[in-house]
Order: structure tokens, then C-alpha cells, then sequence
């Protein structure tokens, strides 16, 4: 089979900017990068000539239908298929497409999450094209990446709120240049490189599983002898039949234009890690849709199946999805790093404390961009951060902040008062200090990463936070020194200020530590929702209302919605968990354990049969318990019955999820701890499941 080199098929299934730079005329082209760089509204004849293009590209790669392509609030994406395909009067056809059908498309909107926005019979919805992230053709068809919208203009998806909030942070962040003399610089975005883990195990063991095949998690399940105890499976040896899967998807993801760049196992056995290399946010958010769901189907092909919930398995790590954060101009300059000079300095810890500012008075909307069901089993466990949000500098960065705060000479490698405008920041490398893995949001030089998002999730939400959160910061740093008759003076004291009203969030420590959490909350006062029910109404804070509608990210009438969406698919993956559980006992687990107490109880009237005298203790108390394990999970299983039934009397969506994490997942934890003894007394041939042990170490 010949081999092709990754540069002469890398994006050859994208109509990127070479596609479009080739097959468009020089005025078009020049109108449709305006539209990208700066937002310029496209020309209806640039649409057309856009569609014509991107229409015979697409046949020449085989395509036959073209999709707009959303994000709705369902946490997956959304497309329906149409056929270039139109009638020719000869009886033949003839394949169109159109500007009209590239710019707005017209999908059935009520059955997709509203939060109250729509009512069930107002079906119209639109998608609208969104030029910022390109094209690509996926199992022959077109993919228009799309904003959707209802009938009456709200946002109904994650790509409307986080173009705008880009859009708010490159206003605000162009005024702060401004007033440091940049004139060059005409747009200022995000960047993100999401770090994307995940867990392959067989499908014919997966098949077995009605809890993953239902829930995307094990409901049950006995610890194995070995789990990641030995640390030999991080950064190991990747096993045969894995490193195919990861050549595979990384082709797929090549063709795409996904920048796929590192891979390897990591901590927990059966669980791996693939990152790409930076791109702007909205694009970088479409790419990480893509590829969770390039993933599960390359996994397919080779008869495995990829796990993306955030803890498919007690008892080991579960999956995060870490989000690399920086700021950049369009002329190159990443405003997170460190200069060479006075001012680049200033400039650089202005919007560092800006970014600081941000995580403090926001660290409620952080919290809540990350929170779900299945990442509420992660956080605060040792494998993530824990919901404390806080910030990590690294010694020498922290001590540079804290000379500026007291105004005292830096006692660095140059012992220099930093005066902004005045001194250069002692020698600062890139990467000065070590990793803090316990830290939800840790500077690592150049960029942030927030740790906390969870591995399923898409990255929209907790960048349209952090946007939005960053961009009020700047805003309020402009409006103070637009208007100041003393710059230099006032920037120092802003920075100075903003150390000091802000120092509570930067923690270097560990973040695993029970005195953390003591010292966090009641010496800090810093937030600590440890659960979706306990943090997701805060996102209706007066406070949170406030910015993201004067940000113009959301409305409120947006935000009521999201709140009342996010419980409503937390208290339905709950539900749908509990009731497996349920039927996963009554069905199967109860019966393998009376099946198998009933063959002991055989074997001991066998045995006595033959010498009454034998005591036959293995088998008397095995039965013995089993019959008491059987009783527990037959009465637990009860209350948890009741738990749910009860959840039909709360009053609104709030309650009934305060409900669930009060009630139903504390019963579903007594079902299992019972059930998972009996696994460890059963015979491995009468249990009705694959075990962790099978899950866990059988792909070779």
C-alpha cells in the first residue's frame, strides 16, 4: 500500500484558505478575508460567487449533499443533509447551490433544547454561515460550520455567544493597545489548544455493558487487582492495536485540517490523550467537535469503542479536556508573554492582571462553564482540579507581583524596583517555573490552562466565559486610563491595585490538600460548588447579568435559558443512570447472584451427600452473605425507586436537581457498593458483566 506524505493531503478535505485564495477571483477573495479578519458583512455576490466555488470543490471530492453544520444545546453537534441534486427539464438533474443556501439555511428548531425560548410548536429556527471557520467535507457531504438562531433572533447554540464574546474582548483589548501607541494591530483573538482525553476498551466487551452503552459510564463495577497504581501505563509503550487506531485518526483528522500533534497513554490503563497545536478559539471549538467525533468512529473501525465521559471507571482517573488559553494581535504579538522592553512589559502585566481580575470576579462563570453530570464525579478528585477555582503564577512570577504590590526592589536575578515605564522585568523565560497540576487555571508562560473542563464537553462554553470575563476587565482598566492625564503613574497604581484587591485567587500550593479547601473558602472566601445543581443558578447573579449583557454575549432571556437547559440535561442523565441501574439489578445482577448462591447451596448437599460430616464453610458462608448482599441490593433498589418517584413533586428544575444530588445519586451509591461486593464473590463465568480487569487491560 503507498504511503502518502501528511503535506500532500493535509486539508485536502477543507476548503481553507488555499481552496479559496485558487478558486476565487482576487476582488472576491479580498471581500471574503475582510469578512473573516475584521467581520465586514458579506456582499450577496461574494456569497454567490463563494457557493459556486465551494460547490464544484466539493463534487470534484465526491460530495453529493451539503449540511449546515451547528452546535445546539444538546452537547453534540446537529446537521440535515441536502442533495446538490435539481431538476433538469430533459428529465435529468442538474447540481446547485446557491449564496442564499450558503449564508442561511432553515433546520426544524423544536425539538432542540430552548430553555423556554421556543415553545414545542414554533419550529422556525435558522443557521447562519460563519466565514471564521472553514468548510469540510465529512462521508460526502458538505459541512458549512453555522450559527443557529431562533425565529425571533436568540441564540440557541455555542458558536453565536462565543463570536461575541471574541468580538467583546477584541474591542476592549484594542483600546488597552491603543493607549500603549499600538496602531498596527487591527484585531486581537483568542487562541486555544484543547489537550483531549479519552478511554478505548473492545466493543464486544462494550456490548456487554448496558450501563456504558446507555450512559457512557459504569455503573457497577469491582475494582480491579491492578489499576494505575504502578504508573506504567502513562507515556508507556503505545500497544499495537491502539498505535493503529491513533494512525488512522490521525489521518482522518490531517484531511480535515485538524492540527493533530502529540498522542500518548496516559495515567489510568486503556486511557490516552491527543492534542493538537494551537488555533483561534472558534475554529479550535469546531475542531474539537470534529474530533471527539472522528474519534469514536475510527474506534469503530478497528473494534474498539472511545469512551469520552469524564469517569467511565471508579477508582481510576477519569478524562479531562485541558484548555490552553492566550491572547494574540493579528500582526504575531501574544500579549501573555513577557518583552523586551518597558512598555511591552507594562503591556504584558496589564493584561495579566486582567486576567487575574477576571478568574476573581468571575469564578462562579468559570466553575459553571465546566459543570455536568459526569464531570461533577471528577472534579476535586485526584486526577483533576478541585472546584476551587484559583490561579497558579509560579514562584517568580508571584514574587515580581508582589514587589510591584508593596512598591519594594524585586530580590530577583536584577534587584530593580519595578517602576512600569520606568525598568524592564527582571529575565523572565518562558517557562520559569514547574507545572501545578493541581491548579484549575495555571499560567505556563505564554498562556493559561484551565484544567477543569470536562473531556465530553465542548470547549465553547468555558471560553465564552473567559472571554467575556477578561474582556470586562479590560474595558474597566480603559475607561480609567483613556482619560488619565498620567499614564505611566496611573497604569503602575491599576496593576498595583489590581495585585492587591486580587491576591486571594493565586495559589501556588497543592490543590489536593484538605487545608486548601479550609484556607480557600473561610480565610479567602473563594467559591466552592462542587456540584452543577449547587453552581449553575449563579450564572442569574445580578453581577454575572450585568457583564454578559453589557459584554453583549448573552441576554438575560439567553442566560434563563442556559440555566434552566444545563439542570434539565443534568437531572436527565441522572435519571437515565439510575433507571439503568435499576434495571441492570433486577434483571441481571440478582439473578447471577441467585443462580450462583443456588449452585453453592447444590455443591454443599452434593458434598453432604457424600460425607454429612463436612462443614463445606467456603460455600455455607458465601451463600450466606451473598443471600445478605441480595437483600441489600433488593432493598436499596427499592428506596432508590422511591428517590425518583419523589422527584415528580418539585416545584421547578432547580429543585428537582438539588433533589437528585441529595438523594438519588446518594442511593445509587449504596446500590452499587453492594452490588460491587457480590462481584467479588461471584465466579467470574456467572457474572453477567465484563469486569474491570476485562475492560480495563484487554486491547493489546
Amino acid at each position: 500500500m503507498e504511503t502518502r506524505n501528511v503535506p500532500d493531503y493535509f486539508g485536502e478535505l477543507l476548503f481553507d484558505d488555499r481552496q479559496m485564495r485558487s478558486r476565487l477571483s482576487s476582488k472576491v477573495y479580498a471581500s471574503l478575508r475582510r469578512t473573516i479578519d475584521r467581520g465586514e458583512k458579506i456582499d450577496s455576490m461574494v456569497a454567490e460567487s463563494v457557493a459556486q466555488a465551494m460547490k464544484e470543490w466539493a463534487l470534484e471530492k465526491g460530495a453529493t449533499h451539503y449540511t449546515h453544520w451547528f452546535q445546539p444545546l444538546t452537547g453534540v453537534t446537529a446537521e440535515k443533509h441536502d442533495s446538490f441534486i435539481a431538476p433538469s427539464p430533459d428529465g435529468s438533474v442538474i447540481m446547485e447551490f446557491s449564496g442564499k443556501e450558503l449564508i442561511q439555511g432553515e433546520p426544524d428548531a423544536s425539538s432542540f433544547p430552548t430553555g423556554g425560548i421556543r415553545a414545542t410548536f414554533e419550529a422556525r429556527g435558522y443557521t447562519a454561515w460563519d466565514p471564521t471557520s472553514y468548510a469540510f467535507i465529512k462521508d460526502k457531504t458538505l459541512c458549512i460550520p453555522t450559527a443557529f438562531c431562533s425565529y425571533g433572533g436568540e441564540a440557541l447554540d455555542k458558536k453565536t455567544p462565543l463570536l461575541r464574546s471574541m468580538e467583546a474582548l477584541n474591542r476592549q483589548a484594542l483600546r488597552i493597545l491603543a493607549l500603549f501607541g499600538n496602531t498596527s494591530a487591527k484585531h486581537v483573538s483568542t487562541s486555544v489548544g484543547p489537550e483531549q482525553e479519552y478511554f478505548l476498551i473492545t466493543k464486544e466487551m462494550y456490548d456487554q455493558r448496558p450501563d456504558l452503552r446507555f450512559t457512557g459510564r459504569t455503573l457497577f463495577g469491582a475494582r480491579a487487582p491492578k489499576g494505575q497504581e504502578m504508573d506504567d501505563h502513562y507515556f508507556g509503550v503505545i500497544k499495537p492495536r491502539v498505535q493503529a487506531f491513533m494512525n488512522d485518526l490521525n489521518e482522518e483528522l490531517w484531511k480535515l485540517g485538524v492540527l493533530a500533534k502529540t498522542e500518548h497513554n496516559e495515567v489510568a490503563p486503556a486511557q490516552h490523550e491527543l492534542a493538537p497545536i494551537y488555533s483561534t478559539t472558534n475554529l479550535a471549538t469546531d475542531q474539537n467537535q470534529l474530533m471527539m467525533e472522528i474519534m469514536q468512529k475510527v474506534a469503530s473501525r478497528h473494534g474498539l469503542v472511545c469512551l469520552l465521559h469524564e469517569k467511565p471507571f471508579a477508582g481510576v482517573n477519569g478524562s479531562g479536556k485541558h484548555n490552553n488559553w492566550s491572547i494574540a494581535t493579528d500582526t504575531g504579538v501574544n500579549l501573555l508573554s513577557p518583552g523586551e522592553t518597558p512598555y511591552e512589559n507594562a503591556q504584558f502585566l496589564l493584561f495579566l492582571c486582567a486576567v487575574i481580575k477576571a478568574v476573581d470576579d468571575y469564578q462562579d462563570l468559570l466553575r459553571l462553564s465546566v459543570a455536568t453530570a459526569g464531570n461533577d464525579h471528577r472534579l476535586g478528585a485526584n486526577e483533576a482540579p478541585p472546584a476551587i477555582i484559583s490561579v497558579f503564577l509560579g514562584d517568580e512570577l508571584s514574587a515580581i507581583l508582589e514587589a510591584i504590590e508593596k512598591d519594594v526592589p524585586y530580590n530577583g536575578t536584577e534587584k530593580k524596583t519595578i517602576r512600569l515605564g520606568v525598568d524592564v522585568l527582571p529575565a523572565f523565560p518562558r517557562d520559569n517555573t514547574d507545572r501545578n497540576r493541581t491548579s484549575p487555571f495555571a499560567f505556563t508562560g505564554n498562556k493559561f490552562e484551565f484544567r477543569s473542563l470536562g473531556s465530553s464537553n465542548s470547549i465553547a462554553c468555558a471560553n465564552i466565559m473567559l472571554n467575556a470575563a477578561v474582556a470586562e476587565s479590560l474595558k474597566i482598566y480603559a475607561d480609567r486610563l483613556e482619560g488619565s492625564a498620567d499614564f505611566e503613574k496611573d497604569l503602575h497604581e491599576m496593576i498595583r491595585k489590581t495585585i492587591s484587591d486580587h491576591k486571594r485567587i493565586l495559589f501556588n500550593g497543592n490543590g489536593y490538600d484538605d487545608a486548601w479547601v479550609k484556607e480557600a473558602t473561610e480565610v479567602r472566601g473563594l467559591c466552592n460548588y462542587r456540584t452543577t445543581p449547587d453552581c449553575m443558578p449563579h450564572l442569574l447573579d445580578p453581577k454575572n447579568v450585568e457583564m454578559l449583557t453589557s459584554q453583549k454575549v448573552f441576554t438575560k432571556k439567553e442566560m434563563e435559558s442556559r440555566v434552566e437547559i444545563m439542570l434539565e440535561n443534568y437531572c436527565k442523565t441522572v435519571r437515565i443512570e439510575a433507571n439503568t441501574m435499576l434495571d441492570m439489578a433486577h434483571r441481571q445482577i440478582l439473578p447471577a447472584i441467585t443462580d450462583y448462591a443456588a449452585k453453592l447451596s447444590g455443591t454443599v448437599a452434593a458434598k453432604k451427600g457424600v460425607n454429612p460430616d463436612l462443614a463445606c464453610a467456603y460455600e455455607t458462608s458465601s451463600v450466606s452473605r451473598l443471600s445478605v448482599l441480595a437483600d441489600q441490593i433488593s432493598a436499596r433498589c427499592e428506596e432508590l425507586e422511591k428517590a425518583i418517584l419523589k422527584l415528580e413533586g418539585a416545584a421547578d428544575i432547580i429543585e428537582e436537581s438539588v433533589a437528585i444530588k441529595d438523594t438519588v445519586l446518594p442511593k445509587m451509591a449504596e446500590v452499587r457498593a453492594a452490588a460491587d461486593e457480590a462481584e467479588t464473590l461471584v465466579s467470574a463465568e456467572c457474572w453477567p458483566f465484563p469486569s474491570y480487569g476485562d475492560l480495563l487491560f484487554s486491547v493489546r
